[in-house]
């Protein structure tokens, strides 16, 4: 394959039933343009809503992945996403006529054969990747989970799970270049405990899930008693077994170490809700749906700084996320009234922080205590406000044209006086963050003393209205 994008050349359809819904569903995979991405589209529905397979639209994780829009969602889309993923595709359209995406027999292989039988087509636009140049890490250890992606020129997986379970024990797996995935990895799937399938199928859950879909683990010595209850509860006509493997149904594994296979293909599917391959080596201890969320979180938080300092910034000064030259393209002040020297460091739809330096040559020394010189309280009110705007206007294609109004600042609260020669820093922290509104909390510090506080509330329009 080239560096050029990719989608399907013919349309082709998988029907099958929802693991956790029991209802049946037909997936149908469509060619895209080039810039479309990965989109899932809810045909069932009266206005066919498009859902983009971004970690943005995750709304549910605590059964697979679950992706939604404006009310609309379709759930369990890793093991299709990872067999995209798996074959290079960076566009396609994926019609469903159901809420759940079908799992087949618990794998990424019917979705990949599927997609290799429908064909690839080379488009004319360039794929980009996610690179980076240090090392990334999450952890949790209320999960004891931990993962770590450290730089590298293709994706790369090492993976170890511990489920310190008599038939799973400690598992580890590498991947060492997407090119091995439909061999190596495509066809391990999905797993469960028998303890956690009887709770879920007590409260009602994985109506589809059999014993033909996911492997079943057992514990050892189960009763025949035991075995004559899941034979009902699966309504299952012939007995069950347990395999010296501890499966239900002898089963036997595809892999010497399928489970911790199928964890790969879980984060491959969830990681290309990031929207553009990776470049680096994912080191992961123990991850989940959820963890693999939060990490994706955390790339896109990363990518996007990296886009919005390509796009404003110059060279000319790499220590900052954003250069005054670069605030002056964002937001629309000017000197004497631009309040902030540069962002050195910046959380999308999360956190700001900015720096003021604060010279004996400011205009408002002239007039504000002279002989005594102390910077306006005011002041200080408004440059956590330009640099809490810049958390709204950021969201633009060209900020130029909007305006962030600060519609409220409560509980603001002076404690001490800021001097010429002092480093003002401005922290402003995202309580709630919709399109076109904000509310935030936010900091001024000099040195590692507080000299104010207060709480905005913003609203973004555009300069015309």
């Amino acid at each position: 394959m080239t560096d050029n994008k990719y989608t399907i050349q013919k349309p082709v359809s998988f029907t099958g039933i929802g693991l956790h819904s029991g209802e049946a569903a037909t997936v149908y995979f469509k060619p895209a343009s080039e810039d479309e991405g990965i989109v899932f589209i809810r045909t069932d529905l009266p206005e066919a809503q498009e859902i983009p397979a971004v970690i943005e639209n995750v709304v549910d994780i605590s059964r697979g992945t679950t992706i939604g829009l404006n009310g609309s969602t379709v759930g369990t889309i890793e093991h299709v996403l990872a067999a995209i993923v798996g074959l290079g595709i960076d566009n396609i359209r994926i019609e469903i006529d159901g809420g759940e995406v079908p799992v087949g027999d618990g794998s990424a292989l019917p979705y990949l054969e599927l997609l290799k039988e429908a064909g690839l087509q080379e488009q004319k636009a360039k794929r980009e990747y996610f690179e980076f140049d240090e090392a990334i890490s999450f952890s949790n250890p209320e999960e004891n989970v931990d993962v770590v992606i450290v730089p590298s020129n293709e994706l790369k997986i090492s993976f170890m799970v511990d489920y310190q379970h008599p038939y799973l024990g400690t598992q580890y797996t590498f991947l060492p270049g997407i090119r091995d995935f439909e061999k190596e990895f495509a066809g391990a799937r999905t797993f469960c405990f028998i303890n956690e399938i009887l709770e879920l199928r007590r409260r009602g859950l994985i109506k589809g899930g059999s014993l033909e879909n996911a492997l079943v683990i057992g514990e050892p010595e189960m009763a025949e008693e035991e075995l004559e209850n899941l034979r009902e509860v699966f309504e299952y006509d012939e007995p069950i077994t347990v395999s010296q493997q501890g499966i239900l149904n002898s089963h036997p594994l595809r892999y010497h170490n399928e489970y911790v296979r199928h964890k790969v293909v879980d984060l491959l599917g969830d990681i290309a809700l990031l929207g553009v391959p990776i470049k680096g080596h994912i080191l992961a201890a123990r991850s989940g749906h959820k963890t693999n969320v939060e990490l994706v979180k955390k790339l896109r938080s990363i990518q996007v700084t990296q886009e919005l300092k390509k796009k404003y910034m110059s060279d000319a000064q790499q220590d900052a996320v954003f250069d005054v030259n670069a605030i002056m393209r964002i937001i629309p002040h000017r000197y004497p009234f631009l309040l902030v020297d540069k962002i050195i460091e910046f959380d999308p739809g999360k956190s700001i922080v900015g720096i003021k330096n604060v010279t004996i040559n400011e205009q408002f020394f002239q007039g504000h205590f002279p002989g005594h010189p102390i910077m306006p309280g005011v002041l200080i009110v408004e440059g956590m406000a330009q640099a809490g705007g810049i958390i709204l206007l950021r969201q633009m294609e060209d900020p130029a044209e909007w305006v962030a109004y600060f519609a409220s600042i409560d509980n603001v609260k002076f404690r001490k006086p800021v001097l010429p020669g002092d480093t003002l820093r401005y922290e402003m922290k995202v309580v709630s963050l919709k399109r076109s509104l904000a509310k935030m909390h936010g900091e001024a510090y000099v040195g590692n003393d507080k000299v104010a506080e207060g709480d905005f509330m913003a609203i973004l329009q555009k300069k015309e209205q």
